[in-house]
């Protein structure tokens, strides 16, 4: 999760179940071999690659992604002291959602859901 001094300044995130590198790139405004620096100083970063081998970014690394940047660039740590503080913050205990994953994907229609991130990948692919 993103704190709240991180959301208020954050652009908004689109609703697409992947992202290229250039569309990450332009969100956060940082050249894209800045990404592929961060991606292999930070071991959480861990972007998905097509089959061409472009690099697919999640909404869950976006995030993970802006908030490297505003550990970096906003409160002046080190790659190191970076590193660590997210080590950190994945390690701490998380609260329990109160349905489960599964729950949640029956309670209601998953085709609708189902049929937009399939048109997403699809669309990837063109």
């Amino acid at each position: 999760m993103m704190d709240a001094a991180l959301q208020a300044g954050s652009p908004e995130i689109p609703d697409k179940l992947y992202f290229k590198i250039g569309e990450v790139s332009e969100l956060l405004g940082v050249e894209p071999h800045v990404l592929r620096f961060w991606e292999s100083e930070f071991p959480l970063l861990a972007p998905k690659k097509s089959g061409t081998g472009h690099r697919l970014y999640r909404r869950k690394d976006v995030e993970l992604l802006l908030r490297i940047k505003h550990l970096l660039y906003e409160k002046r740590f080190t790659i190191e002291g970076a590193r660590q503080a997210l080590q950190t913050t994945a390690r701490a205990p998380k609260p329990r959602a109160a349905k489960s994953a599964q729950q949640e994907l029956f309670s209601g229609d998953p085709l609708p859901e189902i049929r937009r991130e399939l048109a997403e990948i699809l669309a990837l692919l063109k």
